[in-house]
């Protein structure tokens, strides 16, 4: 058995995303980030006749964003913190979708905010690359964190013994995204967050095996 494992996404976590992404598709693109629901791609309108982007548009704009704007991103408030008082409990892994090709530029966003913790850059459901950090590490107790119900939905089917916070923390869409289903517990607050973080390290035992549909 090794030390407890954290692992958390990063954007809406960690780092504000969709405010800096907002403000800079609105500056070079010409187009509105408005979200009035859970959905992400249905946000993205164009200024100039509000017709809605094309799945296929969106993923370019991430991209380009990632690629050349991250330094507009700035901390959720109270997360760099919470890491510091979590790193002195468990292990921590950053596991982002931001892909491989920006999992290098993550790592150095984080760092010299004083987070030097492991990122992975993964697509798709997050099951998967949580169940083989578990392989390979085989921590005590895992803590896992991210605002999207999809997430939580993956790793509990992949992982479930794993602790699921759900954690939304722009509060700009935080109301507009209902709580997670296959999550223990939805905390967009970091301070209350670390609290229920610490304490199920302090427990160290596995999550209880949720109901699957």
């Amino acid at each position: 058995m090794t030390r407890p494992l954290v692992i958390t996404d990063c954007d809406e976590v960690l780092m504000h995303m969709v405010v800096p992404f907002a403000r800079w598709v609105d500056e070079a693109h010409g187009v509105l980030f408005r979200m009035e629901d859970a959905s992400f791609a249905g946000a993205l309108k164009r200024k100039e006749c509000g017709t809605p982007l094309e799945a296929a548009e969106v993923w370019p704009l991430l991209d380009g964003f990632f690629r050349t704007e991250m330094e507009r991103q700035y901390p959720i408030s109270g997360a760099m913190a919470a890491m510091a008082a979590i790193g002195a409990a468990a292990d921590i892994v950053v596991l982002t979708n931001v892909g491989p090709d920006h999992q290098a530029a993550r790592a150095a966003q984080l760092a010299a905010l004083g987070l030097a913790a492991p990122v992975i850059g993964s697509r798709g459901g997050k099951g998967e690359p949580v169940r083989r950090l578990l392989d390979e590490r085989r921590p005590s107790v895992a803590v896992f964190i991210d605002d999207l119900a999809g997430h939580h939905h993956s790793v509990a089917l992949e992982a479930p013994e794993v602790w699921r916070l759900h954690m939304v923390g722009e509060p700009a869409i935080a109301g507009k995204i209902a709580p997670a289903p296959y999550a223990h517990a939805r905390i967009d607050d970091w301070a209350e967050a670390a609290d229920w973080i610490l304490a199920r390290l302090d427990e160290n035992i596995p999550a209880p095996r949720p109901q699957l549909v």
